[in-house]
């Protein structure tokens, strides 16, 4: 059976430097009819539940470690009896949502396997230190997480972001994909990367 990408969204809360805001996220669920991978863990654990069905997980995948995207992954962990992954870089943000919790590290240039394909991590700091990408060449996606949108890059400005750090990672790690590749997001709706990197000419320069 061909490798598909299942979408949900969930609602709840961001909260980071005192401050709490209302979001809605993306959930990303790739895989076949026997096992997947979980792409982000936000809000509410039987939505994502529902996607995943009985299906084997292969892992937990977090885009970086903000606690709306994260907020179910002990959970979904638990009941599925999947490892969580992450990039070691966001650790100092894990630590606000799970004090002792431990997580298998994410690498630049590592393969995550599943459904007969390869994602392949793309580390993308900016929007956090610890922030990647998944590339699915098989599918034609990427799947971007906060770090780039429909109509430009993440938001910078909070604790751990830097908005420079952030634009090197688009131009130099993301706009070097195919022009056609569907760039699946952290919230809101689907792009590509030509969209993008056409538009990025109104960006406001690094500093």
């Amino acid at each position: 059976m061909a490798a598909r990408i299942d979408h949900g969204v969930t609602s709840g809360t961001f909260s980071l430097d005192g401050q709490t805001w209302s979001v809605e996220n993306n959930v990303w669920v790739v895989g076949d009819d026997q096992e997947c991978v979980v792409i982000d863990a936000p809000h509410a654990a039987d939505p994502i539940a529902a996607l995943i069905g009985d299906r084997r997980v292969v892992a937990i995948l977090c885009t970086h470690a903000h606690d709306d995207h994260v907020t179910v992954a002990n959970e979904l962990s638990d009941r599925f009896d999947a490892p969580i992954r992450l990039h070691p870089g966001d650790d100092p943000l894990w630590r606000m949502s799970y004090r002792h919790l431990a997580y298998e590290p994410l690498a630049d240039g590592q393969g995550i396997a599943v459904a007969g394909m390869a994602l392949h991590v793309l580390h993308t700091p900016g929007h956090s230190p610890g922030a990647v990408s998944f590339n699915a060449p098989a599918l034609g996606a990427v799947f971007t997480g906060d770090t780039l949108f429909q109509g430009g890059p993440g938001a910078t400005g909070r604790s751990y972001s830097n908005y420079e750090t952030l634009i090197m990672s688009i131009r130099y790690r993301l706009f070097v994909l195919p022009p056609d590749t569907v760039v699946h997001t952290g919230h809101g709706p689907d792009t590509t990367i030509g969209d993008e990197s056409a538009g990025a000419v109104n960006w406001p320069a690094p500093s």
